[in-house]
Protein backbone atom coordinates (compact mmCIF):
# COMPACT_ATOMS: atom_id res chain seq x y z
CA UNK A 1 0.00 0.00 0.00
CA UNK A 2 1.30 3.48 -1.04
CA UNK A 3 1.62 6.48 0.47
CA UNK A 4 -1.27 8.11 -1.45
CA UNK A 5 -3.55 5.04 -0.74
CA UNK A 6 -2.99 5.71 3.13
CA UNK A 7 -4.22 9.60 3.34
CA UNK A 8 -6.76 8.24 0.98
CA UNK A 9 -8.14 5.34 3.72
CA UNK A 10 -7.72 8.23 6.23
CA UNK A 11 -10.20 10.56 4.34
CA UNK A 12 -12.05 8.12 3.82
CA UNK A 13 -12.14 7.26 7.74
CA UNK A 14 -12.29 10.87 8.82
CA UNK A 15 -16.00 11.39 6.66
CA UNK A 16 -17.38 7.88 7.95
CA UNK A 17 -16.78 9.27 11.32
CA UNK A 18 -18.15 12.34 11.05
CA UNK A 19 -21.17 10.98 9.24
CA UNK A 20 -21.32 8.71 12.42
CA UNK A 21 -21.32 11.61 15.01
CA UNK A 22 -23.60 13.44 12.79
CA UNK A 23 -26.36 10.77 13.31
CA UNK A 24 -25.30 10.43 17.17
CA UNK A 25 -25.80 14.33 17.51
CA UNK A 26 -29.28 14.17 15.96
CA UNK A 27 -30.37 10.78 18.20
CA UNK A 28 -29.33 12.68 21.27
CA UNK A 29 -31.30 15.90 20.42
CA UNK A 30 -34.58 13.24 19.72
CA UNK A 31 -35.48 13.23 23.22
CA UNK A 32 -36.65 16.74 23.88
CA UNK A 33 -36.59 17.46 28.00
CA UNK A 34 -39.26 18.77 30.39
CA UNK A 35 -39.12 22.18 30.52
CA UNK A 36 -37.31 23.18 27.46
CA UNK A 37 -38.96 25.86 24.97
CA UNK A 38 -40.91 23.20 22.04
CA UNK A 39 -37.80 24.40 19.25
CA UNK A 40 -34.87 24.11 21.36
CA UNK A 41 -34.47 20.24 20.94
CA UNK A 42 -34.63 21.09 17.49
CA UNK A 43 -31.64 23.86 17.75
CA UNK A 44 -29.83 21.69 19.25
CA UNK A 45 -29.78 19.02 16.77
CA UNK A 46 -29.26 21.60 14.60
CA UNK A 47 -26.36 22.36 16.13
CA UNK A 48 -24.56 19.05 16.49
CA UNK A 49 -25.27 18.72 12.90
CA UNK A 50 -23.50 21.57 11.40
CA UNK A 51 -20.83 20.86 13.82
CA UNK A 52 -20.28 17.18 12.88
CA UNK A 53 -20.50 18.74 9.18
CA UNK A 54 -17.83 20.99 9.71
CA UNK A 55 -15.72 18.49 11.74
CA UNK A 56 -15.99 16.04 8.86
CA UNK A 57 -15.50 18.69 6.04
CA UNK A 58 -12.56 20.21 7.95
CA UNK A 59 -10.85 15.95 8.05
CA UNK A 60 -11.67 15.66 4.50
CA UNK A 61 -9.39 18.94 3.57
CA UNK A 62 -6.94 17.98 5.37
CA UNK A 63 -6.54 14.37 4.27
CA UNK A 64 -6.95 16.02 0.85
CA UNK A 65 -4.03 18.17 1.44
CA UNK A 66 -1.81 15.72 3.00
CA UNK A 67 -2.35 13.67 -0.09
CA UNK A 68 -1.81 16.23 -2.50
CA UNK A 69 1.59 17.05 -0.74
CA UNK A 70 2.57 13.40 -1.10
CA UNK A 71 1.91 13.33 -4.73
CA UNK A 72 3.64 16.28 -5.21
CA UNK A 73 6.49 15.00 -3.07
CA UNK A 74 6.46 12.19 -5.71
CA UNK A 75 6.10 13.98 -9.24
CA UNK A 76 9.36 15.66 -8.33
Amino acid sequence: MGIADQFKDKAQDLADQGQKRMKDGKNQGQGQRQGQRPGQGQDRRQDASDRARQASEQGRDRAQGAADDVRERFDR
